[in-house]
């Protein structure tokens, strides 16, 4: 079999295939469940009915240091009140005013859920203890350029056990790297539209390291979130969102415009279940009680097409006409199993096929489970014959899935299949 990328050789000037949205989640292991919110309290004097007074001075701490940090670098912190707000949006107009040199871009504030604990006094044995609960607390959004990874945000809350949110985007991270290195590139909308050396470039985007993210991570969370010196432990960084895009870089609109349209109106027809569990390296059976289906739509910057599985996916789109892109999603990185060293609680190990951890540390094997997901998807695509069916015209949106064994389609895609296959 030909693969696109081969198929269309001289239609391409390349493809790269690297993290695009990383989203990670710290916590403090002394404070991050109710149990240990008791024992750290208990160990400092502390009566688990006085756990907002022990909360309250921290959380003064953090909003003191946000309006500090604020005031030095001459911002004003910007509170949000609509729930259709753009946090981007905002960010971009003041990029374009303020440059990319790394430093504090901009600091919003909101009232958002967050996790928190309760006392709890069981009548039954007389003991107290705390509960996990539901609650809202304001967080601060710090959004700024660092030099080694871009354009990231780090999301603060106010209230224990202060679980921490850090984003960066993988693109971004690239584009630092070749800055760095007087490498000639061209990014736009988080794409890469030309690239001087594209075999070099990929490299780079291979060698992204743990132990580096690890270290960024810690030093960011140090300038940001003030209360850490309170903890012995410090943040443990764990993968709570990635995503991973193939793009594959055509050299002009009109050269991608008909192979992918062809390839978009044919995938919403011949993926099937089995397909997907594929795709994501998995063989579907009947102890999977997820939803599978594939959903199509059209959007302001052209069409996509998702293929998902439980709470991950794997896509497809263009980007500004040029860019055929597949990537990966993932929200929760432990669906995908490799080889790997498992460790048991009476202390002995063995090497075998597990889920993959959360931790960032696992970010390599992830780059490689995802890459082969994007990989096994183009290949489907290039055994894809051409379509028997026209385009019917007006239609934005198709939507079929796939749970526990059978499928349902909505009424307007029947439609569209029984006009399609006429």
């Amino acid at each position: 079999m030909v693969v696109l990328t081969e198929r269309y050789a001289d239609r391409i000037s390349g493809t790269l295939s690297c993290f695009d949205r990383v989203v990670i989640t710290g916590t403090l292991p002394e404070i991050c469940h109710a149990q240990a919110m008791g024992r750290h309290l208990t160990e400092r004097g502390v009566r688990l009915f006085d756990y907002t007074q022990w909360a309250e001075p921290l959380r003064d701490e953090i909003h003191q240091h946000a309006l500090r940090l604020a005031r030095e670098a001459g911002l004003t912190i910007e509170f949000i009140r609509r729930k259709d707000f753009r946090k981007e949006d905002r960010v971009r107009e003041l990029l374009e005013k303020r440059g990319n040199h790394p430093g504090l871009v901009h600091i919003f504030s909101a009232m958002e859920s967050c996790q928190s604990f309760k006392p709890w006094y069981d009548k039954a044995t007389g003991k107290t203890s705390l509960r996990a609960r539901e609650g809202r607390c304001l967080h601060y959004y710090f959004y700024f350029i660092d030099r080694d990874l871009g354009l990231c945000y780090l999301r603060v809350p106010t209230w224990a056990p202060f679980r921490l949110q850090f984003y960066f985007n993988g693109h971004n991270q690239l584009a630092c790297q070749l800055s760095q290195r007087g490498i000639g590139y061209r990014l736009v909308d988080n794409v890469f539209t030309e690239i001087e050396d594209f075999t070099r470039v990929q490299d780079l985007a291979d060698s992204l390291r743990a132990e580096t993210l690890h270290r960024i991570l810690d030093r960011v969370a140090g300038w940001l979130c003030p209360i850490l010196p309170h903890f012995k432990t410090g943040y443990h960084w764990s993968l709570m969102q990635v995503e991973y895009a193939t793009d594959i870089v055509f050299v002009s609109l009109k050269e991608l415009r008909p192979v992918y349209e062809e390839l978009i109106r044919t995938a919403i027809h011949t993926v099937k279940p089995e397909n997907v569990a594929t795709f994501l390296g998995r063989k579907l059976d009947e102890r999977f009680e997820g939803e599978i289906g594939n959903d199509f739509h059209t959007r302001i910057e052209g069409t996509r097409i998702k293929h998902h599985m439980g709470r991950n996916s794997i896509k497809m789109y263009d980007k500004l006409g040029r860019v055929l892109r597949l990537e990966t999603t993932s929200n929760d990185v432990t669906f995908f199993k490799h080889y790997r060293r498992v460790e048991h609680r009476d202390g002995t190990w063995e090497m075998k096929n597990a889920p993959v951890k959360k931790s960032i540390y696992s970010l390599p094997a992830v780059a490689e489970l995802m890459k082969a997901a994007n990989r096994r998807y183009l290949e489907f695509l290039s055994a894809l014959d051409d379509p028997t069916w026209r385009r019917s015209s007006g239609v934005s949106s198709i939507s079929v899935v796939f749970r526990a064994g059978t499928f349902r389609t909505s009424c307007l895609a029947r439609r569209l299949l029984r006009s399609g296959a006429s």
